[in-house]
């Protein structure tokens, strides 16, 4: 039986399409059946990263009744996709997800679900379709506070967050520090994605940033955020003297996480 991630954001423009993309493909790459989920049944955009721009067979068709959930999965690459469609005149009901979804789990090893940038019946149905939660944030105040909001209501609905992703970081001190990120948001940072103009030029091309740019600071914290999701240690091929004997925060939560978890 497969898991399923909700990737949830209260604020557009976090990169959380991005994020799912990315972790998506650094998973399906170690191996993983993985399926990635457009739930921002709204305004979805989750196709337009991955060149399915109008799909005959959506979540919408599912989730409207008309269509099967099998019917409107589509194969990218080494993963698969569950998009939504852009136009889409009938009435859904969101609160099914969980429903559809489940019948799926039994296929695939990690379902991943892009949730809906706000505060409605979208993002509801992604907490209730989720066995765990990753908020995305971004590393300045009015991003904290909505990030604050996110995690308050996914504690409320009982669905465990796991961490942060951290993204479009670029090092200064005019950004908040990881460690008051935590402290405010009380969820440990997993990965620090830095800010990356490769994450547009993979967009361009609709290649996921952690196959386009797979030696990138970002794309490497995509990839040990996908081994440990899976319980697996990633092995780093180029070794660091300063970073073993002085790591990053966001190393020492993944270990303590991994310790936590699979040991």
């Amino acid at each position: 039986m497969g898991k399923t991630i909700g990737v949830i954001s209260l604020k557009g423009g976090v990169g959380k399409t991005s994020s799912v993309v990315s972790l998506g493909s650094a998973l399906a790459e170690r191996g993983k059946k993985v399926l990635l989920v457009d739930a921002n049944f709204s305004c979805p955009n989750l196709g337009l990263h991955l060149n399915l721009i109008d799909p005959e067979v959506s979540i919408h068709h599912v989730l409207s009744g008309d269509m099967l959930v099998h019917n409107a999965i589509h194969e990218v690459d080494n993963f698969h996709v569950l998009p939504a469609s852009v136009f889409f005149k009938k009435k859904i009901d969101p609160l099914k997800l969980s429903e559809k979804l489940g019948v799926l789990k039994k296929n695939y090893d990690i379902i991943l679900i892009d949730s809906s940038p706000a505060l409605n019946a979208e993002t509801l149905s992604v907490l209730m379709a989720s066995d765990e939660l990753y908020v995305v944030s971004t590393p300045d105040m009015p991003t904290l506070g909505m990030t604050m909001k996110a995690v308050k209501i996914a504690k409320r609905s009982g669905t465990p967050i796991s961490g942060l992703i951290l993204n479009k970081v670029h090092g200064k001190n005019f950004e908040l520090s990881l460690e008051d990120i935590e402290r405010t948001s009380e969820v440990p940072v997993l990965a620090v994605i830095p800010h990356d103009l490769n994450v547009l030029r993979a967009l361009k091309e609709n290649v996921p940033f952690s196959k386009y740019g797979h030696k990138t600071k970002g794309g490497v914290e995509y990839h040990k955020l996908a081994a440990l999701i899976v319980g697996e240690r990633f092995e780093n091929k180029r070794k660091n003297m300063f970073k073993r004997f002085n790591p990053p925060k966001q190393e020492i939560n993944r270990e303590i996480f991994y310790q936590a978890i699979f040991q």
